[in-house]
């Protein structure tokens, strides 16, 4: 049958509820949190409230404020499971008198029908009192809406591992009594890095995986791009908040052109730029300013406008490289870091030549940090193989393949190594 109001078949109820859930499920959930103070209370009468709306929807038809009917049904199942505990009876009354005055008001549009708490959920899941390994686990976890085995892919680690980890981190919210609320405004500077570190966490392992048999990981790059969008909107005033969108967008705008048919790694001097976003491009240029004006600087905006010059040219030869250098000499200074200073070592061996990039790269050989991270040695190799010194860049070629993650990272380091046996050839 069609649903009445619908107009649609019968899998229709099925796609808005998923459609739904997945655009409100953190709005919901942050509601539920801020009404109950239990995030896994909250999170099992979401999950109820979708299965009732799986079977009732085909049957009801859509309601016109999904979104509303979901957080109705939401909290009167999560009454009813605390009326069933006689020792909650006089925290219900409290609880109960505050999610009263929690209604949400009449929708305006689609993007009125809940209240919009989750800029509370991200300080609380990105929390200083929680591990830096879980800030990203609980992200995906309650403001993606990810599954804790999709999570757990996300991660690279078993899922029993991941439910392990993420139970330990609701714990300690419960035992550390981490408020689930916005910092006062003298508290966003202390929190916000923590906020936007989590959302860059999940960007990055979409746009490098740290391992596996493919190098993006799409589906994580794009939910974190969504995450940032979510930020934007509850934060506008935070440049830091443009800058990292800013970013996200100009390096995910060359999705596309990043990998071949084979899924093989292409780098960004073979890139096919006609394969970019430039719509997004266009959206992430007009965040740089906004990202870089009205006080100094911060780290993501930096690196947006690092981004934003790749992007603008038409190839690698008509890169502003001195412009470059200058601004990661201004990233070192503000966020200071082994893997920043590699990247200025690479940016400087294109502005003044191998040698230079070289000699800056041999500076960094004592770093803990870059030991086990592939681009070290590659970058040491390419520079060396430019240089002639073919033994020394097989060497290092070698030991990139070693720690190199993904196949597509280790099929290019095998054809570069190959390309030092054959004459003349330059990094493939």
């Amino acid at each position: 049958m069609t649903p009445a109001g619908n107009g649609g078949t019968d899998e229709a109820p099925a796609a808005v509820v998923e459609a739904v859930f997945r655009e409100e499920r953190g709005r919901l959930l942050a509601a539920l949190v801020r009404c109950f103070g239990d995030l896994d209370l909250a999170e099992e009468v979401t999950s109820e409230a979708v299965e009732t709306a799986l079977a009732r929807w085909p049957v009801d038809g859509v309601p016109p404020r999904p979104g509303a009917w979901l957080m109705t049904t939401a909290r009167r199942r999560a009454v009813d499971r605390l009326r069933r505990d006689q020792a909650l009876a006089v925290r219900l009354a409290v609880l109960q008198a505050e999610a009263d005055r929690a209604d949400p008001a009449p929708a305006t549009g689609a993007g009125d029908e809940l209240p919009d708490e989750r800029l509370q959920l991200f300080f609380t899941c990105a929390h200083p009192a929680l591990a830096a390994e879980d800030r990203g686990a609980l992200t995906l976890r309650y403001l993606a809406g990810l599954t804790t085995p999709e999570v757990a892919r996300a991660f690279l680690v078993p899922t029993e591992t991941m439910a392990k980890r993420i139970t330990r981190a609701k714990k300690k919210i419960h035992e550390a009594r981490i408020p689930f609320r916005v910092p006062e405004a003298g508290e966003l500077p202390q929190r916000l890095p923590g906020v936007l570190q989590a959302v860059y966490s999940i960007f990055t392992e979409g746009y490098a995986a740290s391992g596996g048999p493919r190098l993006q990981r799409l589906d994580l790059a794009e939910e974190a791009v969504r995450l940032a969008r979510i930020l934007r909107r509850l934060l506008p005033a935070q440049r830091e908040v443009a800058g990292l969108l800013a970013l996200m967008l100009l390096v995910h705008a060359r999705r596309d052109a990043r990998t071949g048919p084979d899924d093989e790694l292409v780098l960004l001097d073979e890139q096919d730029r006609g394969r970019w976003d430039r719509p997004m491009i266009a959206e992430g240029l007009a965040l740089v300013p906004v990202a870089l004006t009205g006080g100094p600087p911060g780290p993501y905006g930096v690196q947006a406008a690092i981004a934003a010059l790749h992007v603008e040219a038409a190839d690698l030869a008509t890169t502003d490289w001195p412009q470059i250098v200058a601004l990661y000499d201004v990233l070192l200074a503000l966020a200071p870091s082994p893997v920043v200073a590699l990247n200025r070592a690479a940016a400087v061996a294109m502005r003044d030549g191998p040698e230079a990039g070289l000699a800056l790269l041999d500076e960094l050989a004592g770093e803990p940090l870059l030991r086990g991270h592939h681009p070290y040695p590659a970058a040491r190799a390419d520079l060396l193989h430019r240089l002639g010194r073919h033994a020394e860049a097989a060497e290092a070629y070698r030991e990139a393949l070693a720690l190199a993650g993904t196949e597509p990272e280790r099929a290019l380091l095998r054809r570069r190594l190959d390309a030092i046996g054959r004459p003349g050839a330059s990094p493939a």
